[in-house]
C-alpha cells in the first residue's frame, strides 16, 4: 500500500539521520593544554669541581701553614676564573655575637669581621656561610687576584658543595678557615673550641665575582651555582 511505503521510507530516512556522525562545535571539544616545563640544569657536583682543581698552578709567592706551628705546605693556586687552595678547616666564630659565637664559647672571639654587612654591622658567622682569606702579605695579596669581601666561593668537603662568600681575613701565614655556618652546612663540627676538619677541604673563590648584599646567602648560592657551572664547562 502507498501509506505503508511512505511510512517505511520515512523510517529509513530517520534511521539514516541517526547514523550520520555529528561534529561538535569547537567550543564543546575538550582542549588539552600543555604547560611549559621549567628546565634547570643539575647542580654541579663535588666531583666536577674537584676535577677542575686537580692540578695546581701556584699564584702565591710561598706556602701557608694550616695551623700556627705547623709546616708551610699549602699554596694558593689559580686558573683563569678562580683561585683555590686545599687545607683543613678551622672555625671562625667572629662577628656579631650569638648563641654559639660569643666570648664564653670562643676564647679568641672578636666582635668584628674584616668585611661588613650592607648596614655597616659585622657579619654573623653563625648565620652566614663564609670563608676567611689570609690578610695581604708578600706571600699573597688576594686583592691582586680579583678577590674581595663578598666574592663568591664554593667549598667542597666529602662529596658536599656549599656556596658562600669571602667574609673575613686571618693571619698572614695561616690558611684554611671558615665560619660556623659554613662548617655546619658541610657537616663539619662547628664548635670553635673542638670543631673543624683536619684536612680534605677545598676552597674555590671565583675571581671578580660578588654576592650583593654580602649577607644575602641566597644571592651567593644563586651566583655560585651559575659560576660553578661555567667553571666546569670551561668558561
Amino acid at each position: 500500500m502507498i501509506v505503508s511505503r511512505i511510512q517505511s521510507f520515512t523510517l529509513a530516512v530517520a534511521g539514516a539521520v541517526l547514523l550520520v556522525p555529528m561534529t561538535l562545535p569547537a567550543a564543546a571539544v575538550p582542549q588539552t593544554r600543555t604547560e611549559p616545563v621549567a628546565w634547570r640544569a643539575a647542580p654541579v657536583s663535588a666531583a666536577e669541581l674537584l676535577a677542575e682543581v686537580r692540578d695546581c698552578a701556584p699564584v702565591s709567592q710561598g706556602r701557608y701553614r694550616e695551623d700556627h706551628g705547623s709546616s708551610a705546605t699549602v699554596p694558593v693556586c689559580g686558573t683563569h676564573d678562580a683561585v683555590f687552595w686545599k687545607a683543613d678547616m678551622d672555625i671562625d666564630c667572629d662577628g656579631r655575637p650569638g648563641r654559639h659565637c660569643n666570648p664564653l664559647n670562643d676564647p679568641y672571639f672578636s666582635a668584628a669581621t674584616a668585611f661588613a654587612q650592607s648596614d655597616g654591622l659585622p657579619l654573623s658567622s653563625e648565620d652566614l656561610p663564609f670563608v676567611v682569606v689570609p690578610a695581604p702579605s708578600a706571600v699573597w695579596d688576594y686583592r691582586a687576584h680579583g678577590v674581595r669581601g663578598g666574592s663568591v666561593v664554593a667549598v667542597v668537603y666529602q662529596g658536599r658543595v656549599q656556596y658562600g662568600v669571602v667574609g673575613d681575613t686571618g693571619p698572614t701565614n695561616v690558611i684554611g678557615e671558615a665560619s660556623y655556618a659554613m662548617a655546619e652546612a658541610l657537616g663539619i663540627n662547628p664548635d670553635p673550641r673542638s670543631g673543624g676538619a683536619p684536612s680534605g677541604v677545598t676552597y674555590i673563590v671565583f675571581k671578580d665575582s660578588r654576592a650583593t648584599p654580602i649577607e644575602d646567602h641566597r644571592a651567593a648560592v644563586t651566583e655560585g651555582e651559575r659560576l660553578a657551572r661555567q667553571f666546569v664547562n670551561g668558561g
